[in-house]
Protein backbone atom coordinates (compact mmCIF):
# COMPACT_ATOMS: atom_id res chain seq x y z
CA UNK A 1 0.00 0.00 0.00
CA UNK A 2 2.61 2.39 0.69
CA UNK A 3 4.77 1.80 -2.58
CA UNK A 4 1.39 2.11 -4.41
CA UNK A 5 0.87 5.86 -2.46
CA UNK A 6 4.33 6.82 -2.58
CA UNK A 7 3.98 5.85 -6.55
CA UNK A 8 0.76 7.59 -7.44
CA UNK A 9 2.23 10.88 -5.77
CA UNK A 10 4.87 11.06 -7.88
CA UNK A 11 3.00 10.50 -10.82
CA UNK A 12 1.29 13.74 -9.59
CA UNK A 13 3.87 15.88 -9.09
CA UNK A 14 5.11 14.28 -12.79
CA UNK A 15 1.97 15.58 -14.65
CA UNK A 16 1.69 18.65 -12.65
CA UNK A 17 5.34 19.89 -14.02
CA UNK A 18 4.38 18.68 -17.05
CA UNK A 19 1.34 20.78 -16.94
CA UNK A 20 3.11 23.95 -15.64
CA UNK A 21 5.88 23.93 -18.50
CA UNK A 22 3.14 23.40 -20.92
CA UNK A 23 1.42 26.60 -19.58
CA UNK A 24 4.20 28.36 -19.76
CA UNK A 25 4.59 27.56 -23.67
CA UNK A 26 1.15 28.89 -23.78
CA UNK A 27 1.70 31.72 -22.50
CA UNK A 28 5.09 32.93 -24.77
CA UNK A 29 7.71 30.76 -26.05
CA UNK A 30 9.94 32.82 -24.02
CA UNK A 31 8.63 31.35 -20.81
CA UNK A 32 8.55 28.22 -21.89
CA UNK A 33 12.09 27.78 -22.61
CA UNK A 34 12.28 29.50 -19.23
CA UNK A 35 10.31 27.42 -17.30
CA UNK A 36 12.45 24.33 -18.18
CA UNK A 37 15.17 26.28 -15.03
CA UNK A 38 13.83 26.67 -11.70
CA UNK A 39 14.83 29.95 -10.74
CA UNK A 40 12.37 30.82 -13.71
CA UNK A 41 9.79 28.86 -13.23
CA UNK A 42 9.01 30.79 -9.78
CA UNK A 43 9.04 33.97 -12.07
CA UNK A 44 6.36 32.59 -13.91
CA UNK A 45 4.60 31.46 -10.59
CA UNK A 46 4.54 35.08 -9.24
CA UNK A 47 4.50 36.66 -13.19
CA UNK A 48 1.23 34.42 -13.82
CA UNK A 49 -0.29 32.88 -11.14
CA UNK A 50 -4.10 32.91 -12.16
CA UNK A 51 -2.72 30.51 -15.26
CA UNK A 52 -0.23 28.30 -13.63
CA UNK A 53 -2.55 28.21 -10.48
CA UNK A 54 -4.02 25.03 -11.91
CA UNK A 55 -0.63 23.50 -11.78
CA UNK A 56 0.35 23.68 -8.37
CA UNK A 57 -3.13 22.34 -7.28
CA UNK A 58 -1.57 19.20 -9.12
CA UNK A 59 1.61 19.42 -7.24
CA UNK A 60 0.00 20.14 -4.46
CA UNK A 61 -2.56 17.05 -4.54
CA UNK A 62 0.36 14.95 -5.52
CA UNK A 63 1.98 15.76 -2.27
CA UNK A 64 -0.42 14.80 -0.10
CA UNK A 65 -0.47 10.81 -0.64
CA UNK A 66 3.46 11.22 -1.42
CA UNK A 67 3.85 12.18 2.03
CA UNK A 68 1.03 9.64 3.62
CA UNK A 69 3.45 6.57 1.65
CA UNK A 70 6.76 7.55 3.32
CA UNK A 71 5.07 7.85 6.70
CA UNK A 72 3.81 4.25 6.16
CA UNK A 73 6.97 3.29 4.90
CA UNK A 74 8.64 4.48 8.05
CA UNK A 75 6.21 2.79 10.36
CA UNK A 76 6.99 -0.40 9.41
CA UNK A 77 10.48 -0.55 7.46
CA UNK A 78 12.14 2.32 8.53
CA UNK A 79 15.86 1.16 7.44
CA UNK A 80 14.44 0.95 3.85
CA UNK A 81 13.14 4.92 4.14
CA UNK A 82 16.66 5.19 4.86
CA UNK A 83 17.83 3.42 2.33
CA UNK A 84 15.69 5.40 -0.18
CA UNK A 85 16.29 8.63 1.08
CA UNK A 86 20.29 8.20 1.08
CA UNK A 87 20.28 7.58 -2.15
CA UNK A 88 22.35 4.38 -1.86
CA UNK A 89 20.16 2.62 -4.64
CA UNK A 90 22.15 5.32 -7.43
CA UNK A 91 25.35 3.62 -6.57
CA UNK A 92 26.78 0.94 -8.73
CA UNK A 93 26.23 -1.70 -6.82
CA UNK A 94 30.07 -3.21 -5.73
CA UNK A 95 30.87 -6.64 -7.70
CA UNK A 96 32.03 -9.69 -6.07
CA UNK A 97 35.57 -10.64 -4.57
CA UNK A 98 37.80 -11.95 -7.18
CA UNK A 99 38.88 -15.44 -6.75
CA UNK A 100 42.43 -14.31 -7.97
CA UNK A 101 44.79 -11.71 -7.63
CA UNK A 102 45.96 -10.56 -10.72
CA UNK A 103 47.71 -7.30 -11.37
CA UNK A 104 49.13 -7.05 -15.07
CA UNK A 105 50.18 -4.14 -17.04
CA UNK A 106 50.92 -4.36 -20.83
CA UNK A 107 49.52 -5.19 -23.63
CA UNK A 108 48.90 -8.86 -25.88
CA UNK A 109 48.93 -8.54 -29.46
CA UNK A 110 48.98 -4.56 -29.58
CA UNK A 111 45.83 -4.90 -26.79
CA UNK A 112 45.33 -4.08 -23.21
CA UNK A 113 45.06 -7.63 -21.32
CA UNK A 114 43.29 -7.80 -17.69
CA UNK A 115 43.39 -11.68 -17.15
CA UNK A 116 40.42 -12.60 -14.42
CA UNK A 117 41.45 -16.54 -14.56
CA UNK A 118 45.09 -17.98 -13.86
CA UNK A 119 46.10 -21.77 -13.37
CA UNK A 120 49.46 -23.64 -13.49
CA UNK A 121 48.30 -27.57 -13.79
CA UNK A 122 50.08 -30.27 -15.27
CA UNK A 123 53.19 -27.51 -16.25
CA UNK A 124 50.61 -25.50 -18.74
CA UNK A 125 50.48 -22.23 -17.13
CA UNK A 126 47.70 -20.28 -18.26
CA UNK A 127 46.40 -16.71 -17.73
CA UNK A 128 42.76 -15.85 -19.36
CA UNK A 129 40.33 -12.72 -20.36
CA UNK A 130 37.17 -13.58 -20.83
CA UNK A 131 34.51 -15.94 -19.35
CA UNK A 132 32.99 -17.36 -22.69
CA UNK A 133 33.92 -20.85 -24.44
CA UNK A 134 37.00 -19.19 -26.38
CA UNK A 135 38.65 -16.58 -24.19
CA UNK A 136 39.00 -13.10 -25.38
CA UNK A 137 43.09 -13.18 -25.35
CA UNK A 138 45.14 -15.86 -23.44
CA UNK A 139 48.65 -16.77 -22.84
CA UNK A 140 49.67 -20.42 -22.16
CA UNK A 141 53.07 -21.11 -21.09
CA UNK A 142 54.11 -24.81 -21.65
CA UNK A 143 56.87 -25.75 -19.27
CA UNK A 144 59.32 -28.94 -20.27
CA UNK A 145 58.06 -30.56 -17.08
CA UNK A 146 56.01 -30.36 -14.72
CA UNK A 147 57.45 -28.01 -11.40
CA UNK A 148 56.01 -27.65 -8.20
CA UNK A 149 56.26 -24.59 -6.00
CA UNK A 150 58.34 -22.97 -5.10
CA UNK A 151 58.98 -22.35 -8.99
CA UNK A 152 61.73 -19.97 -10.19
CA UNK A 153 62.49 -19.71 -13.90
CA UNK A 154 64.61 -17.15 -16.36
CA UNK A 155 64.50 -17.52 -19.53
CA UNK A 156 66.51 -14.94 -22.14
CA UNK A 157 66.53 -14.24 -25.67
CA UNK A 158 69.59 -16.22 -26.67
CA UNK A 159 69.24 -19.31 -24.67
CA UNK A 160 68.99 -22.53 -26.18
CA UNK A 161 68.24 -25.70 -25.16
CA UNK A 162 64.44 -27.82 -24.06
CA UNK A 163 62.63 -23.91 -23.11
CA UNK A 164 58.62 -23.45 -22.08
CA UNK A 165 56.74 -23.14 -25.69
CA UNK A 166 54.85 -19.79 -24.81
CA UNK A 167 51.25 -19.49 -26.99
CA UNK A 168 49.17 -15.70 -27.20
CA UNK A 169 45.39 -16.09 -28.49
CA UNK A 170 42.93 -14.14 -29.54
CA UNK A 171 39.51 -13.58 -30.71
CA UNK A 172 37.74 -10.78 -32.56
CA UNK A 173 34.67 -10.07 -32.82
CA UNK A 174 33.97 -11.29 -36.63
CA UNK A 175 35.64 -14.22 -35.49
CA UNK A 176 34.50 -17.99 -34.93
CA UNK A 177 37.65 -19.48 -33.78
CA UNK A 178 40.54 -17.58 -32.03
CA UNK A 179 43.89 -16.85 -33.73
CA UNK A 180 47.08 -18.31 -31.83
CA UNK A 181 51.09 -17.93 -32.65
CA UNK A 182 53.42 -19.80 -30.71
CA UNK A 183 56.45 -19.36 -30.30
CA UNK A 184 59.73 -21.73 -28.87
CA UNK A 185 62.73 -19.44 -28.30
CA UNK A 186 63.88 -15.90 -28.58
CA UNK A 187 61.56 -14.16 -25.98
CA UNK A 188 62.51 -12.96 -22.40
CA UNK A 189 60.46 -15.02 -19.40
CA UNK A 190 60.50 -14.29 -15.35
CA UNK A 191 58.95 -16.70 -12.83
CA UNK A 192 59.17 -16.23 -8.81
CA UNK A 193 56.42 -18.05 -7.30
CA UNK A 194 55.73 -18.92 -4.62
CA UNK A 195 53.22 -21.61 -2.61
CA UNK A 196 49.80 -20.12 -1.24
CA UNK A 197 48.02 -22.45 0.59
CA UNK A 198 45.35 -24.66 0.38
CA UNK A 199 46.02 -24.49 -3.89
CA UNK A 200 47.45 -21.55 -5.24
CA UNK A 201 50.49 -20.19 -6.67
CA UNK A 202 51.52 -16.30 -6.31
CA UNK A 203 54.74 -14.16 -7.60
CA UNK A 204 56.01 -12.08 -10.20
CA UNK A 205 55.61 -12.88 -13.62
CA UNK A 206 57.53 -11.24 -16.64
CA UNK A 207 56.96 -11.66 -20.67
CA UNK A 208 58.23 -10.24 -23.62
CA UNK A 209 58.01 -11.34 -26.63
CA UNK A 210 59.81 -10.14 -29.98
CA UNK A 211 58.26 -6.73 -31.56
CA UNK A 212 56.37 -8.51 -34.38
CA UNK A 213 54.14 -9.97 -31.26
CA UNK A 214 53.01 -6.84 -29.99
CA UNK A 215 53.27 -8.87 -26.48
CA UNK A 216 54.69 -7.65 -23.30
CA UNK A 217 53.37 -8.71 -19.89
CA UNK A 218 54.86 -7.49 -16.27
CA UNK A 219 53.53 -7.58 -13.09
CA UNK A 220 52.06 -10.00 -10.02
CA UNK A 221 49.89 -13.17 -10.50
CA UNK A 222 48.52 -15.52 -8.35
CA UNK A 223 47.52 -19.19 -10.27
CA UNK A 224 45.36 -22.17 -9.32
CA UNK A 225 47.65 -25.31 -8.96
CA UNK A 226 44.36 -27.74 -9.27
CA UNK A 227 40.80 -27.68 -10.12
CA UNK A 228 39.71 -27.64 -6.82
CA UNK A 229 38.01 -24.84 -4.98
CA UNK A 230 38.07 -23.77 -0.90
CA UNK A 231 36.33 -21.43 1.08
CA UNK A 232 37.57 -20.93 4.71
CA UNK A 233 39.93 -23.22 3.84
CA UNK A 234 37.29 -26.43 3.64
CA UNK A 235 36.48 -28.23 0.05
CA UNK A 236 34.35 -26.01 -1.43
CA UNK A 237 31.65 -29.10 -3.04
CA UNK A 238 29.82 -26.67 -5.17
CA UNK A 239 32.32 -26.09 -8.02
CA UNK A 240 31.72 -28.15 -10.81
CA UNK A 241 34.39 -30.21 -11.92
CA UNK A 242 35.62 -33.48 -12.14
CA UNK A 243 38.11 -33.52 -9.40
CA UNK A 244 35.52 -32.09 -6.86
CA UNK A 245 33.78 -34.89 -7.52
CA UNK A 246 36.45 -37.27 -6.97
CA UNK A 247 37.39 -36.31 -3.76
CA UNK A 248 33.88 -35.83 -2.52
CA UNK A 249 33.39 -39.87 -3.97
CA UNK A 250 36.75 -40.86 -2.36
CA UNK A 251 35.28 -39.37 1.09
CA UNK A 252 32.40 -40.88 0.41
CA UNK A 253 33.96 -44.48 0.04
CA UNK A 254 36.31 -43.94 2.90
CA UNK A 255 33.47 -43.80 5.11
CA UNK A 256 31.64 -46.40 3.63
CA UNK A 257 34.48 -49.48 3.55
CA UNK A 258 35.27 -47.86 6.93
CA UNK A 259 39.02 -47.59 5.25
CA UNK A 260 41.34 -44.96 4.04
CA UNK A 261 42.50 -47.17 1.10
CA UNK A 262 40.54 -45.96 -1.48
CA UNK A 263 42.19 -45.76 -5.54
CA UNK A 264 39.85 -44.50 -7.92
CA UNK A 265 39.55 -44.85 -11.76
CA UNK A 266 39.55 -42.11 -14.33
CA UNK A 267 35.75 -40.82 -13.91
CA UNK A 268 33.49 -41.33 -17.32
CA UNK A 269 32.86 -38.13 -19.61
CA UNK A 270 30.94 -35.07 -17.03
CA UNK A 271 28.91 -32.48 -18.43
CA UNK A 272 28.43 -29.60 -16.35
CA UNK A 273 26.35 -27.86 -14.95
CA UNK A 274 24.20 -29.94 -13.88
CA UNK A 275 22.45 -30.97 -10.69
CA UNK A 276 22.52 -35.03 -11.39
CA UNK A 277 25.31 -37.27 -12.61
CA UNK A 278 24.95 -40.67 -12.77
CA UNK A 279 28.03 -42.63 -12.54
CA UNK A 280 29.64 -46.13 -13.36
CA UNK A 281 33.40 -46.28 -12.57
CA UNK A 282 36.08 -48.58 -10.96
CA UNK A 283 37.61 -48.29 -7.62
CA UNK A 284 40.20 -50.53 -5.37
CA UNK A 285 39.33 -50.46 -1.88
CA UNK A 286 41.69 -52.12 0.35
CA UNK A 287 43.52 -53.40 -2.41
CA UNK A 288 40.53 -55.11 -3.96
CA UNK A 289 38.89 -53.99 -7.15
CA UNK A 290 35.05 -53.25 -7.08
CA UNK A 291 32.94 -51.60 -9.68
CA UNK A 292 30.39 -49.05 -8.34
CA UNK A 293 27.32 -47.34 -9.47
CA UNK A 294 26.92 -43.90 -7.88
CA UNK A 295 24.37 -41.04 -8.39
CA UNK A 296 26.08 -37.55 -7.82
CA UNK A 297 23.03 -35.18 -7.00
CA UNK A 298 23.84 -31.26 -6.22
CA UNK A 299 21.81 -29.27 -3.65
CA UNK A 300 22.41 -26.46 -1.34
CA UNK A 301 25.47 -28.18 0.56
CA UNK A 302 26.96 -28.79 -2.42
CA UNK A 303 27.74 -32.26 -4.07
CA UNK A 304 26.87 -35.43 -2.18
CA UNK A 305 26.74 -39.14 -3.40
CA UNK A 306 23.00 -40.01 -3.36
CA UNK A 307 22.09 -42.09 -0.23
CA UNK A 308 24.88 -40.76 1.84
CA UNK A 309 24.11 -41.65 5.48
CA UNK A 310 27.61 -43.20 6.80
CA UNK A 311 29.21 -41.74 9.45
CA UNK A 312 32.59 -39.92 9.73
CA UNK A 313 36.01 -42.31 9.57
CA UNK A 314 37.68 -42.63 12.96
CA UNK A 315 41.29 -41.55 12.54
CA UNK A 316 43.75 -44.71 12.73
CA UNK A 317 45.91 -44.97 15.56
CA UNK A 318 49.51 -44.46 14.66
CA UNK A 319 51.09 -48.36 14.34
CA UNK A 320 54.20 -49.43 16.81
CA UNK A 321 57.61 -48.61 15.44
CA UNK A 322 58.98 -51.46 14.04
CA UNK A 323 62.61 -52.82 13.58
CA UNK A 324 63.60 -51.32 9.86
CA UNK A 325 64.27 -53.82 7.66
CA UNK A 326 66.14 -53.23 4.26
CA UNK A 327 64.15 -53.56 1.20
CA UNK A 328 65.34 -55.52 -1.56
CA UNK A 329 67.49 -53.70 -4.59
CA UNK A 330 64.71 -53.22 -7.39
CA UNK A 331 66.23 -51.99 -10.75
CA UNK A 332 65.73 -48.77 -12.21
CA UNK A 333 62.39 -48.12 -13.88
CA UNK A 334 63.14 -47.59 -17.76
CA UNK A 335 61.88 -43.83 -18.91
CA UNK A 336 58.38 -43.74 -19.82
CA UNK A 337 57.88 -43.47 -24.22
CA UNK A 338 57.21 -39.90 -25.13
CA UNK A 339 53.60 -40.94 -27.31
CA UNK A 340 54.55 -36.92 -28.56
CA UNK A 341 57.05 -38.32 -31.13
CA UNK A 342 55.34 -40.49 -33.31
CA UNK A 343 51.40 -39.37 -32.77
CA UNK A 344 49.80 -38.75 -35.78
CA UNK A 345 46.03 -38.83 -36.80
CA UNK A 346 46.03 -41.46 -38.31
CA UNK A 347 47.61 -42.99 -35.05
CA UNK A 348 44.44 -41.77 -33.13
CA UNK A 349 42.05 -43.33 -35.20
CA UNK A 350 43.40 -46.32 -35.29
CA UNK A 351 43.75 -46.86 -31.56
CA UNK A 352 41.57 -44.31 -29.89
CA UNK A 353 41.18 -45.50 -26.61
CA UNK A 354 45.25 -45.20 -26.09
CA UNK A 355 45.36 -41.41 -25.89
CA UNK A 356 41.48 -40.81 -24.05
CA UNK A 357 41.59 -37.99 -21.90
CA UNK A 358 45.04 -37.03 -22.88
CA UNK A 359 45.45 -32.83 -23.65
CA UNK A 360 45.75 -32.01 -27.72
CA UNK A 361 46.25 -28.77 -29.56
CA UNK A 362 44.03 -29.25 -33.06
CA UNK A 363 44.89 -26.24 -36.08
CA UNK A 364 41.93 -26.32 -38.18
CA UNK A 365 42.37 -26.53 -41.66
CA UNK A 366 40.78 -23.19 -42.53
CA UNK A 367 42.35 -21.35 -39.70
CA UNK A 368 42.41 -21.31 -36.22
CA UNK A 369 43.83 -23.41 -32.75
CA UNK A 370 41.70 -25.19 -30.03
CA UNK A 371 42.95 -26.83 -27.36
CA UNK A 372 41.06 -29.61 -24.97
CA UNK A 373 41.31 -33.25 -23.78
CA UNK A 374 40.52 -35.94 -26.33
CA UNK A 375 37.30 -37.22 -25.17
CA UNK A 376 36.62 -39.86 -28.04
CA UNK A 377 35.95 -40.62 -31.94
CA UNK A 378 32.06 -39.74 -33.19
CA UNK A 379 29.90 -42.69 -35.05
CA UNK A 380 31.48 -40.64 -38.49
CA UNK A 381 35.21 -40.62 -37.25
CA UNK A 382 34.96 -36.87 -35.82
CA UNK A 383 37.54 -35.93 -33.35
CA UNK A 384 35.98 -34.63 -30.25
CA UNK A 385 37.61 -32.92 -27.45
CA UNK A 386 36.34 -31.32 -24.06
CA UNK A 387 37.30 -28.15 -22.82
CA UNK A 388 37.65 -26.65 -19.16
CA UNK A 389 36.36 -23.18 -18.88
CA UNK A 390 37.82 -21.00 -16.84
CA UNK A 391 36.31 -19.42 -13.61
CA UNK A 392 32.91 -20.87 -14.15
CA UNK A 393 34.45 -24.50 -13.61
CA UNK A 394 31.93 -25.98 -16.45
CA UNK A 395 33.04 -27.97 -19.93
CA UNK A 396 32.21 -27.85 -23.72
CA UNK A 397 32.78 -30.36 -26.23
CA UNK A 398 33.20 -29.90 -29.65
CA UNK A 399 33.91 -32.01 -32.88
CA UNK A 400 36.04 -31.88 -35.96
CA UNK A 401 35.98 -34.06 -39.11
CA UNK A 402 38.67 -35.14 -40.44
CA UNK A 403 38.81 -33.17 -43.51
CA UNK A 404 38.22 -30.40 -41.38
CA UNK A 405 41.47 -30.92 -39.44
CA UNK A 406 44.93 -29.43 -40.77
CA UNK A 407 47.20 -30.30 -37.50
CA UNK A 408 46.62 -32.58 -34.66
CA UNK A 409 49.57 -32.19 -31.73
CA UNK A 410 49.75 -34.58 -28.27
CA UNK A 411 50.69 -32.35 -26.10
CA UNK A 412 50.81 -35.12 -22.97
CA UNK A 413 53.31 -37.44 -23.10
Amino acid sequence: MDALLILGGLLLILAGLVWLVMLAFSTSLLWGWGSLLPPVTLAYLVRHWRTARKAVMLLGLGCIPLVIGLVLLANHDAARLEAILSLRWLQQPAGAPAELQIDLRGELNGQSFAPQYGELIDGVLTLREGEDFFARREVKIRLPEAQKAPLRLDVLPDDSGPLPEVEISWLLPEQDLPEARHLSKGYTLHLDLQALPPNKLQGEFHLVLPPAFRTSLSGSVELFSDRLRYKDGRLDTHFDSPETLARVIEDYLQRRFATRLVQLGALPELSFPATQLPLALDARIDGEARQLELLMEKGAGGWRVSGDHYPPLEEARPAEPQASVEAPQTAEPRPALDRRKRFSLARLQRNPQQYRNLSMRLSKAGGGTVEGRFVGLDADGSVRLNQQLGSGGGQASFSFRPEEIGRLELLDP
